[in-house]
C-alpha cells in the first residue's frame, strides 16, 4: 500500500513538472447548430441557464455551427438556440460529471410557424431527480450577500445560503450538528483540512464560478470529512474571445480597507486567469469582548489558473494559490490592562493541476495531483507575564502530497465512475506553554473559596499552615508549568507523516423519473493508528412529474479521519503527553478513525415556474465523534473524539427564482446532536465531561436566513435584505445560578448578570440574589433553578435576530458595453444587537457578534 501511495505521488510530480495542466470537475456541453436541411448555422446564439442558481452563460456558434460551453458546474439547465430568421429552439439538460454532453440541434424556419412562439418552463424544470440533498450556489447569488467576517469569504456564504448549517465565530460554522466535518473539492481536488481562518488562508470568492453544497448522501467519490461536501468550479479564460474582469475597492466600518481584483482572457485552445485580494480590518478576529480590543489582522491572496486545449480530446489546467494572514489575538479587559500583544501569522500555498482525457463521446479519464500546505506561527507577547492566564507560543506545518484519478463512462441508463485517491500529509509541531496566572491553578483558596497565591506553597497539604485550605480544582501536572510557582516552560516538538489512500465506485441509474445511485468506497488510513474502513453508498430518488415531486432516501457510511491540526500533540502520551497527572487534559490515546451511519430522507417540490422547496431528514450515529477543544480563548485547538454521537435533525430551503426582478430564498434547520463520553485527546484543563450524555456546543434548536432581493431592470439598482435567526448554541459553563455567581467580575459584566434591579459592573459584581429576586443574563439562557439537564434541557446562548441591508447598482452611468461602473453601499446588523456565537466553551472560547458595521464599494467591471 505504501509503495502504491509513492507511485502515485511520484506521478503527480511528474506531471506537474511536465507544464500546464487542466481541471476535470467542469463539465463540458458540444452543440451543433443546423438548418432544416442540415446545413451549418454560422452566428447562432446558444445559451444555457439555470433559474434556480441563477447560473447563465452564452456562447456563438462557428461557422461550423458549433457552439462549447465548458467549466460548467454540475446541475440541471436550460438550453436556448436563436438565430436570424428561425423559431427559438430550447431543451433541457443535465450536466453530472466531466463526460462531455454533445448535443445537435435542428432549427425550424421562422416562416413555418403559423404563430408567435411563447416559450415556457414547467414547475418540473426546476427539480432535480437526484437521491442527494444539496444546494447550487453561483457567483449572480454570492456576488451581493453580505460579508460578515474578513478573509472568509465562502464560508459566509456556506453559512447563509445552505440549510442546516449553525453559525459559529471567526467565519466557522457547524454542518448538520457536527463541528467541523467538511470536506471541500476544488477543480476535483479534495481538501479535508480545516479551512476556517484560524487554521488556513481560505481559497476567496472572485476566483469560484459556483459551488454545490452536498448536505446529504454525498457521492462514493467524497470520504473522510463529508457531513457537508462544498464542489467548486473556478473560473477560467478558456474560450473567452475578449479579455473580462473586475477591481473592486472598498472601506467599511473597524478601519477595514479592501481590494478585490481579477483579469481573464483566452481564445479556442488556452485561456489565463488572475485575482488578486488584500484586506485589512481593526476587527479582524470575532471578539471575546463586545468592544474589539488587540484585533487588528491583514490578508493577501493571488490566485492564477492556465488552462491549455490543444485538441478535442485532451485538455490541462494549472491552479496556482498563495496567501498570507497576519492578526493579533483579541483581549479581555483584563489581558488589555497587562498588556498582552499574541500575534497569529498564516501563510499557505496551494499548487493543483490536472489534466483530462476524453475517449469518444463516452468515456473520460482525469487525472489530478496537487501540492499544498499551511504554516501557522503564533507568537506571544515580549513579557510572558503580560500574557493571561499563559504564555504560549506556537510553529506548525501542515503539508499533503497526493493525486486522484478517475475514470467516468456514461453508457444507456447508467453513468459510472471509478477511481483512486491517495496522499501523504506531513505533520511537524513546535508548542510552548507556561502559566503566568497564580490564581489559573491556584494551589489554595480562601475561606470564599477564591484562588489565594499563597507564595511558597506548591502542596496542597502545606495550605492549611498558612490559614488556606486546599484547591479541589488544583492540577498537580500543571505545576511544572506554572512559571509564578518556579516552574518551566512546556515545550514539545513532534514531526509524524500520516499515509491515506482510497478507492471508490459510484454509478448514477436514471431510468424514467427513478434515479438510483449506487457506490462503493473503501479507506485505508496510517497515521498515529492504522485502520480501514469499507463505505457503502445506496439512495434512491423519483420524480412524479404531472405534479413536480420529487421523494428521495439514501443510506451512506462513512469511514472519518482524525482532525490533521494538532493531532501529533493531542494524542501525545508519556514524557511531555497529555495524561491528567501530567498536564491537565483527561484522554491520553491516540486519536482513531471513527465510523458514521447515516440516513437521509426528503423531497423536492415545484410550484408554478419559480418556486422550489427541498427538506430533508438527517440521522447519524457515529462510533468516534471528532471535535476541537480550544486552548484559553486563542486560535489554537486541539482535536478531540469522544465515544459516540447521535445527531439528527431537519433542514429545508425555500427558493424563488427571479420573477419581474424579485427573488428570495429562505433556508431554515433543526439539529439535536448528543454526545456521548468519555472523551479522547486534547488540551481540556476542564473538562465538561461529567455527563454520560450531553448536548455539545454546536447543538441549536433552530436556525434560519431570509434573504429578499430586488432588481431593477438587467443590471439597475437593486436592494438586498437578509434577516438570519438562532435560537443558540449550547453553553457549557454556565448551567446554573451557581456557575454565573462563580464568574469573574468582567465575565459577569459580559454576558449581562443581574440580580432584580442590579446588574454586574467590573467594580460590583454580583456575588449573591436573594430566593424571589429574578435572576439570570441577558446574553446567556440559564435553564431556572432544578431545571437544568445537560441532555434536555441545557443553558444557551440568548437567541438573536440580526437584519443585513445592501444595495447598490451593477451599471451605475448606464453604460451600453460590458465596460460599466458598480456601487454597493451595506449595512451589517442593523439593530447593533449585542449578542454571543459562545460563552467560554471548551471548544470555542467566548466570541460576540459583530457590532453595527457599514461598507462602501465602487467597482469597475469589463
Amino acid at each position: 500500500m505504501r509503495s502504491f501511495i509513492y507511485l502515485l505521488m511520484v506521478g503527480a510530480l511528474a506531471t506537474a513538472g511536465a507544464g500546464p495542466q487542466a481541471s476535470g470537475t467542469g463539465g463540458t456541453i458540444d452543440v451543433t447548430v443546423l438548418d432544416p436541411s442540415g446545413a451549418a448555422v454560422s452566428n447562432a446564439q446558444v445559451t444555457l441557464s439555470n433559474k434556480v442558481s441563477g447560473f447563465k452563460r452564452s456562447v456563438q456558434a462557428d461557422a461550423a455551427g458549433a457552439g462549447r460551453l465548458t467549466n460548467l458546474p454540475p446541475n440541471q439547465y436550460h438550453l436556448e438556440v436563436s438565430a436570424s430568421g428561425f423559431q427559438l429552439y430550447t431543451q433541457d439538460v443535465a450536466v453530472r460529471g466531466t463526460v462531455p454532453v454533445t448535443l445537435s440541434v435542428s432549427l425550424q424556419l421562422a416562416a413555418a410557424a403559423t404563430q408567435e412562439v411563447e416559450v415556457h418552463s414547467d414547475a418540473a424544470d426546476l427539480v432535480e431527480s437526484v437521491p442527494t440533498a444539496h444546494v447550487d450556489v453561483d457567483r449572480s447569488l454570492f456576488a451581493d450577500l453580505p460579508r460578515q467576517s474578513p478573509g472568509a469569504g465562502m464560508s459566509d456564504v456556506i453559512t447563509i445560503a445552505a440549510p442546516g448549517v449553525a453559525a459559529d465565530s471567526n467565519g466557522m460554522f457547524h454542518p448538520a450538528g457536527d463541528h467541523a466535518e467538511t470536506g471541500f473539492s476544488i477543480d476535483n481536488q479534495p481538501i479535508t483540512d480545516q479551512q476556517s481562518k484560524q487554521f488556513s488562508n481560505q481559497m476567496p470568492l472572485n476566483i469560484i464560478q459556483s459551488f454545490e453544497v452536498i448536505s446529504g448522501a454525498a457521492p462514493a467519490e467524497y470520504g473522510d470529512k463529508a457531513s457537508l461536501v462544498i464542489n467548486a468550479v473556478t473560473r477560467s479564460g478558456l474560450g473567452s474571445t475578449k479579455p473580462f474582469g473586475d477591481f473592486h475597492t472598498s472601506y467599511g466600518s473597524f478601519g477595514t480597507p479592501a481590494l478585490e481584483s481579477s483579469l481573464g482572457w483566452g481564445g479556442k485552445h488556452y485561456g489565463e486567469f488572475v485575482a488578486f485580494n488584500s484586506t485589512r480590518s481593526g476587527r479582524y478576529l470575532d471578539t471575546p469582548e463586545f468592544t474589539p480590543l488587540h484585533d487588528v489582522g491583514n490578508n493577501q491572496q493571488f490566485f492564477n489558473r492556465f488552462d491549455i486545449q490543444p485538441d478535442q480530446n485532451d485538455s490541462f489546467h494549472l491552479n496556482l494559490f498563495l496567501a498570507r494572514t497576519w492578526f493579533q489575538i483579541p483581549n479581555t479587559w483584563d489581558q488589555a490592562v497587562t498588556g498582552q500583544d499574541q500575534r497569529q501569522k498564516l501563510l499557505s500555498y496551494n499548487i493543483a493541476p490536472g489534466w483530462v482525457h476524453t475517449f469518444g463521446a463516452a468515456m473520460v479519464v482525469t487525472f489530478s495531483p496537487y501540492l499544498r500546505q499551511d504554516q501557522v506561527s503564533y507568537y506571544p507577547s515580549d513579557n510572558p507575564f503580560s500574557d493571561l492566564p499563559a504564555t504560549v507560543a506556537q510553529r506548525r506545518r501542515l503539508m499533503n502530497l497526493g493525486a486522484k484519478t478517475d475514470v467516468s463512462v456514461v453508457k444507456g441508463h447508467h453513468n459510472v465512475k471509478v477511481g483512486v485517491q491517495a496522499g501523504r500529509y506531513f505533520l511537524r509541531e513546535s508548542f510552548d506553554l507556561g502559566v503566568t496566572d497564580p490564581a489559573f491553578n491556584a494551589v489554595c483558596v480562601d475561606a470564599q473559596g477564591q484562588p489565594s497565591a499563597a507564595p511558597g506553597i506548591t502542596d496542597p497539604g502545606n495550605c492549611g499552615t498558612a490559614g488556606f485550605v486546599p484547591n479541589q480544582g488544583f492540577l498537580p501536572g500543571l505545576l511544572p508549568l506554572d512559571l509564578t510557582r518556579g516552574g518551566s516552560l512546556f515545550h514539545f516538538f513532534g514531526r509524524r507523516d500520516v499515509d491515506q489512500a482510497a478507492v471508490f465506485a459510484q454509478d448514477s441509474i436514471t431510468y424514467g423519473g427513478l434515479t438510483a445511485n449506487v457506490g462503493l468506497r473503501w479507506d485505508w488510513y496510517n497515521g498515529l493508528v492504522r485502520d480501514t474502513g469499507w463505505q457503502p453508498r445506496v439512495g434512491l430518488s423519483y420524480l412524479f412529474k404531472p405534479t413536480s415531486t420529487v421523494l428521495r432516501i439514501s443510506y451512506s457510511r462513512f469511514f472519518e479521519t482524525p482532525y490533521n491540526e494538532n493531532l501529533i500533540l493531542s494524542s501525545s502520551t508519556g514524557v511531555g503527553g497529555l495524561s491528567q497527572n501530567q498536564f491537565g487534559a483527561f484522554g491520553v490515546n491516540p486519536l482513531k478513525p471513527g465510523r458514521r451511519d447515516q440516513y437521509n430522507a426528503g423531497f423536492q417540490q415545484g410550484i408554478k415556474k419559480s418556486v422550489v422547496i427541498d427538506a430533508d431528514y438527517f440521522w447519524k450515529y457515529t462510533h468516534n465523534a471528532f471535535d476541537f477543544d480550544t486552548l484559553f480563548n486563542s486560535p489554537i485547538q486541539f482535536p478531540i473524539e469522544w465515544r459516540k454521537s447521535k445527531i439528527d435533525g431537519v433542514s429545508v430551503r425555500v427558493n424563488l427564482a427571479p420573477v419581474h426582478g424579485f427573488s428570495a430564498y429562505t433556508v431554515f434547520g433543526h439539529t439535536r446532536a448528543r454526545f456521548f463520553g468519555p472523551e479522547n485527546g486534547g488540551i481540556l484543563f476542564n473538562s465538561p465531561l461529567v455527563f454520560d450524555v450531553f448536548r455539545i456546543d454546536h447543538d441549536q434548536a433552530f436556525e434560519q436566513t431570509t434573504n429578499l432581493r430586488y432588481q431593477r431592470g438587467k443590471d439597475g439598482s437593486w436592494i438586498n435584505f437578509t434577516w438570519r435567526f438562532d435560537s443558540g448554541l449550547v453553553v457549557g459553563r454556565v448551567s446554573t445560578a451557581a456557575d454565573a455567581l462563580a464568574l469573574t467580575p468582567n465575565q459577569q459584566t459580559s454576558i449581562g448578570v443581574y440580580c432584580g434591579t442590579q446588574v454586574a459592573t467590573p467594580a460590583a459584581p454580583i456575588t449573591g440574589c436573594p430566593s424571589g429576586q429574578p435572576f439570570g443574563s441577558t446574553l446567556v439562557h440559564i435553564p431556572a433553578p432544578g431545571t437544568f439537564d445537560p441532555d434536555h434541557n441545557p443553558a444557551r446562548v440568548a437567541a438573536r435576530n440580526l437584519f443585513d441591508l445592501g444595495v447598490g447598482n451593477d451599471n451605475l452611468f448606464h453604460s451600453k458595453d460590458s465596460h460599466h461602473w458598480t456601487l454597493q453601499l451595506s449595512a451589517l446588523n442593523l439593530t447593533n444587537h449585542v449578542g454571543l456565537y459562545n460563552f467560554l466553551s471548551t471548544f470555542s472560547g467566548t466570541h460576540f457578534l459583530t457590532p453595527r458595521s457599514y461598507r462602501a464599494e465602487i467597482g469597475y467591471v469589463f
